[in-house]
Order: structure tokens, then C-alpha cells, then sequence
């Protein structure tokens, strides 16, 4: 796997848990009626959560894999 296609597949994945982590505080708050304004400060917040866990856990990743992209590394 080309350095390329393993970052391409980093941002979808990236993006996939932003997405779903964004979402989902809207969708709960459906369950109770909300106001459109609820509804985008339940996306905002969510939005700002699935940051921050993206954030988190490419931290974490970063830890695990720190040395992978030094020249002349086996694969």
C-alpha cells in the first residue's frame, strides 16, 4: 500500500467517525420535538465533539505509529 492510498483511507476513516459523531446528538434529539435552532446547536455541538474525538484518537494513533514514516523503513 502506497503512502497515498493509506491517507486517502486515514481521511475517510477520519471523516466516517466525524460524521458519525456529528450526527448523532441530532438525531437524538429528534425523540423530543426540537426546534430547528435546537436542532443546529445539537449538530454544532456534535460537530465539536466528533473533532475533538478525531483530534483524540489520531493522538493516539500517532503514539502507536510514530516511527512508520521514517525513510528507509521496512514494510
Amino acid at each position: 500500500m502506497s503512502d497515498a492510498e493509506r491517507d486517502a483511507g486515514n481521511r475517510r476513516i477520519k471523516l466516517g467517525f466525524l460524521l458519525l459523531v456529528a450526527v448523532s446528538p441530532p438525531l437524538i434529539a429528534l425523540q423530543w420535538s426540537p426546534t430547528p435552532l435546537e436542532l443546529l446547536a445539537a449538530l454544532g455541538v456534535g460537530l465539536l465533539l466528533g473533532l475533538l474525538f478525531v483530534w483524540y484518537l489520531g493522538r493516539l494513533a500517532g503514539e502507536f505509529t510514530g516511527g512508520s514514516r521514517r525513510p528507509g523503513r521496512r514494510r
